[in-house]
């Protein structure tokens, strides 16, 4: 049975828990009825000790699985040094994080640590308008080119630059200066930026939350060139593709791309919260004293966290992992699809994958995903029709076979119900 914290006061049951804590909290979450308490590796248990699979890590988040030691050791001993200082003063992890992590992107020089993704990309947004203000143009001429499907945050800024309308609708009226293209359509791209007045595009290499859709071969240098040609900034969000989760520590890098900006998050902390900005020369002196801020970005305990997580996502065993255990799980399902023919397609890079649902199963992934809890297997989706596998990067060959063993437990239910 999972262990409970000295002076919880945690008896009740979890339905109870969740009863009388739901009613307190705002309800913009649907959460499955499932209380989780402790987590090792790719495995969790919830209050009442029943074992999960992890193919999600946090909405892949958690890339070295849960309670890794060496972030552990981390925390703790930052810990009992320093949690917060402001940034009035200077502590020691942010400084080197943040040297740290220019010198693992190959290209930036400055970097800005923040607490999220969201807070990483407003920051982006800000920065490109700043940028081409500094240039002298107007307004009118500062649009930033986002694409449909994407996903860049929650803010309005960010849900703003998220080229979908369902995150939009009710928060009208939106920012202006965006303009939205179809993803991997470099022919519209080419429309979009011929007025003159794009100062960036802000683009995922592998889109996450718009089904897990990477960008087509060529289509990212495409879009370089185009920003060269325009005197434009490219910016990459890698929230949720970074950090190794395509088998590269930078998911651009298998795209032969320099950016300008690249935008992080997610596994940078390890289950930590954390964001980061990272600019290149082209915009590394645009943001002087005052142009931005944040109380709690880059404070000690995050950035203790991140300069470990980062060391270990950019190893190579960390990429030979994933190399590995995306072909296993890319070999188990195609199994799994001959069984059920269930599957449209898998796509992805690395352990980053969607499996497609056939039209005639459109619209059912979240019903999947319920089976998947209740076989102790913790998978989400991405978007109505596409089941997304996000595991821990450091998984193990028993932790892939005993998920799609679960996986196949819910498939054959969903079949059958």
């Amino acid at each position: 049975m999972a262990t409970r914290v000295p002076g919880d006061g945690g008896t009740e049951s979890s339905a109870d828990l969740i009863a009388a804590g739901s009613r307190h909290v705002l309800p913009v979450y649907r959460p499955r009825e499932v209380v989780l308490e402790r987590g090792q590796g790719a495995r969790l248990w919830d209050r009442e000790g029943r074992e999960y699979v992890d193919f999600s890590a946090g909405i892949a988040v958690c890339g070295l699985g849960h309670n890794d030691p060496d972030l552990v050791a981390a925390l703790v001993e930052q810990g009992g040094k320093l949690w917060h200082t402001s940034n009035v003063f200077y502590s020691e992890p942010p400084l080197r994080l943040a040297t740290e992590l220019a010198e693992a992107s190959r290209f930036a020089q400055r970097v800005f640590l923040c607490n999220s993704g969201t807070e990483a990309n407003e920051a982006a947004i800000k920065l490109v308008r700043k940028w081409a203000a500094a240039r002298g143009r107007p307004p009118a001429q500062r649009v930033i080119v986002t694409f449909r499907g994407s996903f860049h945050g929650r803010t309005l800024g960010s849900v703003t630059a998220t080229a979908q309308p369902k995150y939009q609708e009710g928060y009208e009226p939106l920012p202006g200066g965006f303009r939205y293209v179809d993803f991997n359509d470099l022919v519209q791209l080419e429309t979009a930026m011929a007025a003159g007045d794009v100062a960036a595009l802000l683009v995922e290499p592998v889109q996450g939350e718009g089904g897990v859709t990477p960008a087509a071969r060529g289509f990212l240098a495409a879009a370089r060139a185009l920003c060269d040609r325009h005197d434009a900034l490219l910016v990459l969000d890698e929230i949720q593709c970074g950090m190794g989760r395509t088998g590269t520590l930078f998911a651009h890098w298998q795209d032969g791309v320099v950016p300008d900006i690249v935008t992080l998050a997610k596994a940078l902390g390890g289950g930590f919260p954390i964001g980061a900005l990272l600019a290149g020369p082209k915009v590394a002196e645009t943001m002087q004293y005052g142009a931005h801020g944040t109380t709690f970005g880059g404070n000690p305990l995050a950035a203790a966290v991140a300069r470990v997580a980062l060391r270990k996502l950019g190893s190579h065993a960390i990429a030979n992992n994933v190399a590995r255990q995306s072909a296993a799980l890319r070999e188990g399902l195609a199994r799994l699809d001959a069984e059920f023919g269930l599957f449209a397609e898998v796509r992805g890079r690395g352990l980053m994958l969607g499996a497609v649902l056939k039209p005639q199963h459109a619209g059912r992934a979240g019903e999947i995903l319920d089976h998947a809890a209740a076989a102790g297997l913790l998978l989400l989706q991405a978007g109505p029709d596409v089941l997304r596998f996000v595991p821990p990067l450091s998984l193990t060959d028993a932790d892939v076979v005993e998920g799609l063993a679960r996986l196949r437990t819910a498939l054959r239910a969903f079949v059958a119900a």
